[in-house]
Parts: C-alpha cells; structure tokens; sequence
C-alpha cells in the first residue's frame, strides 16, 4: 500500500515536469525573433516598381489630355471630349447648314439671347446643356423675365446629347418631327 501511494505523487509530479519542459521549448521557439528582412526588401523594391510604372501612366495621361482639336487651335480638352470629335461636314450634311462646335442655337428653341443667358449660368457646351436638369433650364429661363418664360426646354438636354454624340441625323429627324421643340 505504501508503493501505491509513492507512485500516485509521483507519476503526476513527472508528467507536469515534462509538461512544463515541453511547454517551455514550444514557446520559446514562438517568441523568438523572425528575419523578415528580405521579404521586406522584395516588398520595396516592388513598391518602386509600382511608384514608376503610376509616374508614367500619369504622364502618359496628361499628353493624351491636351489634345488639341481643328476647332480650337491650342486649346487643351477633357479627355471625354476627345472620344467624341466634333465633325462639321456630318452636321453640315443632315443638317444643311453650318453649325460651329458648342453653338447652342442648334437646339430647337434657344436663340442669341437665350444662349447668353445659359453661358451667364456657365453652361456653354452641348456637354453642359446635356448634363443640365429640365428643372435648372427653366430656372435660368426665368431669370430672363418674363418673355423668356413662355420657352419650354424639356427637349433641350435631349437635343443637345444628341449634338454632343454627333448624332446629326436623329437630331435633324427629331427636329422636324417636333416643330418649336414641343415633346
């Protein structure tokens, strides 16, 4: 009996011994320090590829940016304006008269007069028109006054996409099925 009882305190005194060696060495070998140094190297040497490669297509981007259109000698455009050349044959021959790039007068309903009062709200282009609410024509056809009022642009930005996209031939067929540019 008394075997017995040695060895009930000592098997679970060795097995906690060994435990706690084993649970030593494995966190030891945990906390030791890693050398990352050519992992962090590699991420540099990346990172100024990447940095190099965004200069040049940065650079890239401006030329292709200021491109200048027969129109408009020397005057750099937005890119988006670049993908949609402004052909004045085409709008000569649907249209049968010459039409200048941005002339607003082309939209069915805008005159001289109401063509400066949309370039006094900074609204200049066909793109501009296009972009502008039906809403925000009429608020600038009313600061005209009263004889502006009678003017209905609901058409307006449509027509004026259509002459931005160079679309000359639905324009022309759109104007001479809306006469005064009703819808």
């Amino acid at each position: 009996m008394e075997n017995l009882s040695i060895w009930c305190w000592f098997i679970p005194a060795v097995v906690g011994i060994v435990c706690a060696l084993f649970g030593y060495l494995i966190g030891k070998s945990k906390n030791s320090p890693i050398d990352h140094t050519s992992e962090v190297n590699t991420l540099k040497d990346k990172n100024a590829r990447l940095e190099t490669d965004l200069a040049a297509c940065k650079k890239q981007l401006s030329q292709k940016v200021e491109l200048i259109v027969p129109d408009r000698p020397m005057a750099p455009i937005a890119a988006e304006e670049a993908l949609l050349p402004f052909n004045a044959q085409a709008a000569k021959a649907a249209l049968g008269r010459t039409v200048k790039r941005d002339d607003l007068k082309i939209v069915e309903g805008i005159g001289p007069k109401i063509q400066q009062l949309f370039n006094s709200y900074n609204i200049k282009t066909w793109k501009d028109l296009s972009e502008t609410a039906v809403a925000k024509c009429q608020e600038v056809l009313d600061s005209g006054g009263a004889p502006y009022k009678i003017h209905d642009p609901a058409s307006w930005p449509m027509q004026a996409k259509m002459a931005y996209e160079g679309k000359w031939k639905d324009l022309y067929k759109w104007q001479e099925e809306h006469k005064r540019g009703k819808l």
